[in-house]
């Protein structure tokens, strides 16, 4: 598992510059692509034609423009300068991934990827088929997202406690899954700025904007479903979720308003 986990970083990380996602990043294409990446990236698209673009990779210039902007020595609080962030978000669309086999290419200059809102989701399904080929029944999988196998020894679910933030001291719910997965986005996660006006869950064709909820938690059947969801709903108001979940019917949502007030959208938890 261990071996695997490593495998798929070298594929997936950002950070790690002989990554596959690294190499096309910086060099705009790459030839014979793992499977994996190809895999995540018909994922990806599947997410980004449902959620009507929203669920879009290749934000990873508009993160990389807040980073120096609020980095930078005495940065101005109100964010980046109109006029750079409409030049980034000229390199944003997942339309402009072309992909196959192959060949992975961007159509534009300066375009870039992070799959951070669906490779842990990944990972963490593709840790589960291994241990279920092993004959593996019961079992709770946290790889960044949690996915159960079965339930407990004892006949029970597994408890997940949930929380807008990984500090929290106490969650504000607890679900409890079978053979399900949770994933949690929260724009209290990260913020680029002191002032914590800017979080990291970034609109695809309008950059940071005003955080719409404490918390999001979509449960699915697999963790890629959950953890893409969990990202694209961040960007909707509660009328348009609603208007989402019968695309996929075997979801469940729990999210936190700014208000503190809990709502309940899809299949009942």
């Amino acid at each position: 598992m261990v071996a695997e986990v490593a495998r798929l970083e070298d594929v997936f990380s950002l950070y790690r510059s002989h990554s596959s996602l690294s190499i096309l990043n910086r060099d705009g294409a790459i030839a014979a692509p793992p499977a994996d990446l190809v895999a995540l990236l018909e994922a990806s698209r599947t997410f980004y034609e449902a959620s009507g673009g929203l669920f879009d990779p290749t934000i990873q210039p508009l993160f990389s423009l807040y980073a120096r902007h609020f980095s930078a020595t005495a940065a101005d609080p109100a964010g980046p300068a109109a006029a750079a962030l409409q030049v980034v978000l000229t390199q944003v669309g997942f339309d402009g991934v072309l992909f196959d086999s192959d060949r992975v290419a961007f159509a534009r200059p300066g375009m870039a990827l992070t799959l951070n809102g669906i490779a842990q989701g990944y990972v963490t399904d593709r840790i589960v088929d291994l241990l279920c080929s092993e004959g593996i029944t019961s079992c709770l999988v946290n790889m960044g997202e949690n996915r159960a196998i079965g339930a407990r020894r004892d006949g029970g679910g597994w408890r997940i406690g949930l929380a807008s933030t990984e500090m929290a001291t106490s969650p504000d719910r607890v679900v409890t899954i079978t053979d399900r997965a949770v994933a949690t986005s929260s724009a209290a996660g990260f913020h680029f700025d002191a002032g914590q006006r800017f979080g990291h869950i970034l609109h695809p064709r309008h950059g940071a904007r005003p955080e719409r909820f404490a918390r999001m938690t979509v449960v699915a059947d697999d963790a890629v479903t959950a953890d893409a969801l969990s990202t694209a709903f961040s960007l909707m108001t509660e009328l348009e979720i609603g208007k989402h979940v019968h695309l996929w019917p075997e979801i469940s949502i729990d999210l936190v308003d700014l208000s503190g007030a809990s709502v309940s959208l899809g299949r009942r938890l």
